[in-house]
C-alpha cells in the first residue's frame, strides 16, 4: 500500500477517520523520506546541484510563459488528483514560500516535470512527465484542468 499524500492524510482527519497519533505517523514517515533525499543531496552535492538548477530553468520557463500563480494553482489542482502518485510530493504548492522549483523532479525518481502547458480560453491543457527517470520508461499524461464555482482550477475528465 502507497503511503497517502499529506493532503490526504489531513483530510482523513478532518473527517475523523484517522487520530492524531495516525497523523503524527504517517507525516514522520514522509518527514524520513525527505531527509533520507537530503542525505543523498549532501553525500553527491554536484548532482543535487544539477537537480536544482534543472528545475529552477523550468521553473522560470513555466513562470515566464503562463505565470508563476497559474503554475502554482495548476501544481494544487493536480496535487488533488487521487491515482496520480506524484501528487503527493505537490501537498503543499499552494503555499508561497516555497520556490515553485521544489516541486519538480527532473532526474530524481520519481521524475515528475511539466512537459507543456496550453491554454485553451478557461480550460489548461497540461501534459506531464513522471515516474522513473530512465527515458522510455517514463511514463507521459496529459490533464484537462478548467475552473470551477470558486474559481479554482480542477482537473475535469
Amino acid at each position: 500500500m502507497q503511503l497517502p499524500s499529506p493532503r490526504e492524510i489531513f483530510s482523513r482527519f478532518e473527517k475523523g477517520e484517522c487520530d492524531r497519533d495516525e497523523v503524527h505517523a504517517m507525516m514522520a514517515l514522509h518527514a524520513r523520506e525527505l531527509i533520507g533525499e537530503m542525505e543523498e543531496d549532501h553525500q553527491n552535492p554536484a548532482a543535487a546541484l544539477i537537480e536544482m538548477l534543472l528545475a529552477r530553468r523550468l521553473a522560470g520557463r513555466l513562470a515566464r510563459r503562463v505565470g508563476g500563480a497559474i503554475v502554482r494553482e495548476i501544481l494544487v489542482a493536480l496535487s488533488e488528483v487521487e491515482d496520480f502518485s506524484e501528487a503527493r510530493y505537490l501537498w503543499n504548492a499552494a503555499h508561497p514560500d516555497v520556490p515553485l522549483h521544489c516541486f519538480f523532479r527532473m532526474r530524481r525518481e520519481p521524475l515528475f516535470k511539466i512537459v507543456s502547458i496550453r491554454s485553451e480560453g478557461d480550460v489548461f491543457q497540461v501534459a506531464v512527465e513522471h515516474g522513473s527517470a530512465e527515458k522510455k520508461r517514463s511514463g507521459r499524461r496529459s490533464f484537462r484542468l478548467k475552473r470551477d464555482g470558486e474559481w479554482r482550477l480542477r482537473v475535469v475528465g
